[in-house]
């Protein structure tokens, strides 16, 4: 008998200790009622508010088995936190988002769904189909966002609707296969391997999901993710 699919989280977080016993929970009833083999790797850059002494406590309560933590020094960028995730993953599947509750894992269900179906090697969540959307941002950054991924999705070519968008499933080994040939650290590192999995042929299917502004702390993007972007953008178009 063929062993069921286990899925790995990976969460990149600092400073969301006021968010993670939530989506932890979150995570946790929505594999639970779809009856899923599941663990979830939390990748905390030193946050300083305490995050990482509630991720011990929800491994006290729900096992290290299924919350594993795995932190590093500090902020070293978004991509190298989910390198450094996959190394404690065990899943056939890894799942990335992120940690703020602006991803709800309601829509696990529906992406595990999308990838039997056509047995994608990715599926990603998307803004930009029908039924998705952003809750919660001002106009000026729902139109910097919109303009971001039309830019980069117009001068790249990727055959996805949400080129910048950072809730998605992959098959392990091919995330495995893509982490290294990515040279991004931050934002744009989401780009990228999109990009990167297009030129090798992967497949790519898309569920739209809505996007909802955080509720508590502070957002992580700034000038400095707004210029890594450009260069990772530059980049890619360059050496693609």
């Amino acid at each position: 008998m063929k062993r069921p699919h286990k899925y790995s989280v990976l969460l990149p977080t600092y400073n969301e200790r006021e968010n993670i016993a939530l989506v932890v929970w979150l995570l946790i009833k929505s594999f639970e009622t779809s009856k899923l083999d599941f663990e979830i790797v939390i990748v905390d850059d030193n946050s300083p508010d305490g995050t990482q002494e509630v991720v011990q406590r929800l491994q006290q309560s729900y096992g290290h088995q299924r919350i594993i933590l795995s932190p590093r020094a500090g902020k070293l960028g978004l991509g190298s936190a989910y390198v450094h995730g996959l190394k404690s993953a065990t899943g056939d599947f890894v799942i990335i988002m992120d940690a703020d509750l602006s991803h709800h894992p309601r829509y696990i269900p529906a992406f595990i769904r999308k990838q039997q179906e056509g047995n994608f090697d990715i599926v990603s969540g998307t803004r930009y189909a029908r039924e998705g959307g952003v809750y919660g941002w001002d106009f000026k950054r729902k139109l910097t966002s919109r303009g971001a991924n039309i830019l980069a999705s117009t001068l790249l070519q990727p055959g996805v609707s949400d080129l910048t968008g950072s809730f998605r499933l992959y098959r392990k080994h091919i995330l495995d296969d893509l982490m290294p040939t990515c040279h991004s650290k931050g934002y744009a590192f989401q780009m990228e391997i999109m990009v990167k999995a297009c030129q090798k042929g992967h497949t790519i299917g898309e569920v739209p999901i809505v996007f909802v502004d955080r509720l508590y702390g502070q957002s992580k993007l700034g000038g400095a993710e707004i210029k890594m972007f450009a260069i990772g953008l530059l980049r890619l178009l360059l050496w693609s």
